[in-house]
């Protein structure tokens, strides 16, 4: 089982256990360089990174010729970016130039990218360094990562339990101090999912907010993936989370629906309505998850917010919506997933969309306007209720393979998944953090709000965290 990682005797081998915003006034103080910040995180990925496989290619020379030049530039007087001299990690899928954007299969292991992405370029511009990249499952289209090309990524917390999915390399990182801040993406949870099981905290930004572009074809993906799929932060403290999402923030060219929306807005006043989700419909829910949400929602109201269980309109019909837009979109890319996925991955995609009710041309338009319909009473609910507090899955991490144990295993696996999707569908900000832990495992809850209210979202989940407080890194203790 995992536990809080222990303090070093020697500052430099402390280094690992800070965040990204604590790292980067260090650095700009001139108390630590930027070189003895990437040592001590590449150090750390040295020792633990063998037991927990999340970290699938280290960058170390390159790093530390970044972080020397981030030493001089700062000798030199020159201006310093927000995260200065501060060590990142990418997802596999997220382009990183002169690397492979592997999406973790066999068929793309060799597929360099010639140029950074949006997200990385502006990472690298506010002064970070790229020290690795990230495990995630094939193609991204599973909640435990386990990659036909990189193996199994272990959740440093247990063993025997996933690190979550598809940004799952990244939370088993940044949860055992191997990163304090990292890149993932989200269209089904995969920016939240591995953060409720590693312990870890996380935005899915509203859609739009984060450029995402890619020069690995198809460069061009499908509508369900322009509309619900995002990149965004992940990192221990929301704090981070917050800087790295106002590095992300803004439009680019390579992204034709990325906009420029503020971060924040003026505070209206009074409290703010929470309309608390312990037990989301649509299956069954953990009590030992339902009681974290109850717990999350009793520091938002010590905190001043206002708080009540009540559930959002049309709960239910919103996640028909989500899995007949993204499945229908995947069953017209079946062929090519079939000769490119690994057995378990495909395996699994296979027995979901041959569950999943098929839809003929009228339908799958006709979810168009169900799509806006839907839309429009989540916003008349947001007026009066502005944050919604749910679990970001109804169960705990559950144990590797469960998911492709069986068909019955891989259906039960949509059902705990669902509380993720309506933020998908609707291009909502999400903010994931611990509400505590049960049965010895980190519990995520998601602060839900309105479009572009990204900011309403991360206040209300460090609310939470403030409560709660980080309850990462840990060190990981894998048998064997």
């Amino acid at each position: 089982m995992g536990e809080l990682a222990s303090e070093s005797s020697t500052p430099g081998d402390q280094l690992w256990r800070k965040g990204a915003t604590e790292l980067a006034g260090l650095i700009r103080s001139g108390e630590v360089s930027s070189t003895e910040v990437v040592e001590a995180h590449l150090r750390r990925i040295e020792e633990v990174n063998p037991q927990l496989n999340a970290v699938v290619v280290v960058l170390a020379d390159e790093a530390l010729d970044a972080a020397k030049a981030a030493d001089r530039q700062r000798s030199a007087g020159g201006a310093l970016g927000p995260l200065h001299g501060v060590p990142v990690t990418i997802k596999e899928n997220i382009d990183v130039a002169g690397t492979p954007t592997t999406s973790g299969v066999v068929a793309l292991g060799e597929a360099i990218s010639p140029v950074d992405s949006p997200v990385v370029e502006r990472l690298r511009a506010a002064g970070a360094v790229v020290v690795g990249r990230t495990n995630l499952p094939d193609m991204g289209l599973r909640i435990s990562t386990d990659s036909s090309l990189r193996g199994l990524t272990r959740n440093p917390w247990h063993p025997d339990r996933t690190a979550g999915g598809s940004s799952g390399g990244e939370a088993s990182a940044i949860a055992s101090g191997m990163s304090p801040l990292g890149a993932g993406n989200d269209i089904g949870g995969s920016l939240r999912n591995p953060a409720h099981c590693c312990g870890i905290s996380s935005i899915k930004p509203s859609t739009g907010r984060v450029p995402h572009a890619t020069a690995i074809p198809p460069v061009d993906g499908p509508l369900s993936f322009q509309l619900m799929a995002v990149n965004g932060p992940m990192a221990r403290h929301l704090d981070d989370v917050r800087l790295g999402l106002e590095v992300m923030n803004g439009p680019d060219p390579r992204d034709p629906a990325s906009v420029p929306a503020p971060l924040s807005f003026p505070d209206t006043g009074g409290p703010v309505r929470v309309a608390l989700l312990p037990e989301p419909p649509g299956g069954s829910t953990d009590p030992g998850v339902a009681d974290v949400v109850r717990q999350a929602g009793a520091h938002l109201a010590a905190a001043g917010y206002e708080v009540e269980e009540v559930v959002p309109p049309q709960y239910e019909a919103v996640l028909d919506a989500w899995s007949g837009f993204l499945f229908t979109e995947l069953r017209t890319m079946r062929p090519v997933l079939d000769q490119i996925m690994g057995e378990d991955g495909r395996g699994f995609l296979n027995t979901i969309l041959d569950a999943a009710p098929a839809l003929d041309l009228e339908a799958y338009v006709g979810l168009f306007a169900r799509r806006r319909e839907l839309a429009r009473a989540w916003a008349e609910f947001f007026a009066t209720y502005p944050v919604i507090v749910s679990p970001i899955w109804a169960q705990p991490a559950f144990e590797h393979g469960w998911d492709v144990g069986s068909p019955a295993h891989s259906l039960a696996t949509m059902e705990l998944l669902r509380p993720v999707m309506p933020a998908n569908l609707l291009g909502l900000p999400a903010a994931a953090t611990p509400g505590g832990t049960s049965a010895g495992m980190p519990v995520g809850v998601q602060c839900i709000a309105a479009p572009f209210r990204d900011d309403r979202a991360l206040d209300a989940a460090a609310a939470i965290q403030a409560a709660v407080g980080v309850i990462a890194p840990v060190d990981p203790f894998v048998n064997g």
